[in-house]
């Protein structure tokens, strides 16, 4: 019971601060709009030129579609950690969170869930029911709207342990901003944030389907637009199932490699 407090206080304490700074989401959502229409103009672009309405078994708008929602489930599982796990070591704050009575893989993941609970409401919901109006209902609404929220669960537990297995060189580098590029690239591409899998040659997709990058972004996507193998049973729990395997691969190797990285921490000299 005292646990359950505990993470509650945490994810309380990150709405309160997700609301308290208001005017970053309203920049990230028109930095949003702005993306969107570079991207909206750079498919339609490339539809125009292929001289066909149907490209790798996608039309334009199915393009579309998955594009935005992608973006808008980019901005629910974006975490910042490697950026405050590299400055929390060069100020030595990290020490604090060390001494604190919560394990610190345990302690970040739920600092987060506050700002993960409003982005869904105020960035991924209104997305989705926008494309609804405009698509005039697209996107079949039923079961596989609850099996996406439980895949996009596990989404984000993939991410975050993805993150924490990249955040812990800042222990031996004390600065991953080159890394932490390198890394939101190939999340970014291997995933189908921004191009989608469908796209991809035939070779490069079967490999990427054995990574975890696709669970990120292309799976939970695949279940909400009710595509590929996603509209029957078998399909929808080969899914579901491929992403908890990566959820439990990625916590032991993400608690692994933390408890042998932190035996490295230096802070000023010490």
């Amino acid at each position: 019971m005292n646990s359950i407090k505990r993470l509650t206080a945490l994810t309380r304490a990150g709405v309160m601060e997700s609301l308290q700074f208001r005017l970053g989401t309203v920049v990230t959502l028109f930095g949003n709009l702005i993306y969107l229409a570079l991207v909206y103009f750079l498919w339609k672009a490339i539809y125009d030129s292929c001289g066909s309405s149907v490209v790798n078994g996608m039309t334009f708008y199915d393009t579309m579609i998955y594009l935005i929602l992608a973006t808008a489930i980019f901005n629910f599982l974006e975490m910042f950690i490697i950026w405050d796990m590299s400055r929390s070591i060069q100020s030595g704050e990290i020490i604090l969170h060390l001494l604190k009575p919560m394990k610190y893989r345990l302690y970040t993941f739920w600092s987060y869930s506050g700002t993960h609970l409003i982005s869904f409401f105020l960035t991924f919901l209104p997305t989705f029911i926008v494309v609804m109006i405009i698509t005039k209902g697209a996107i079949p609404l039923g079961w596989n709207f609850l099996f996406f929220v439980i895949s996009l669960t596990m989404a984000l537990i993939i991410n975050f342990n993805i993150d924490m297995l990249v955040a812990p060189i800042c222990l031996y580098t004390e600065s991953t901003w080159g890394i932490n590029m390198v890394k939101e690239t190939i999340v970014l591409l291997l995933s189908g944030a921004t191009i989608p899998l469908a796209f991809f040659p035939d070779s490069i997709r079967r490999v990427v389907e054995y990574m975890p990058f696709r669970a990120v972004y292309d799976m939970p996507l695949t279940i909400l637009l009710n595509k590929d193998g996603a509209n029957t049973m078998n399909g929808l729990l080969s899914m579901l199932g491929t992403q908890l395997i990566w959820c439990i691969v990625l916590t032991i190797a993400g608690n692994l490699f933390w408890n042998h990285a932190v035996k490295r921490i230096t802070v000023n000299g010490g």
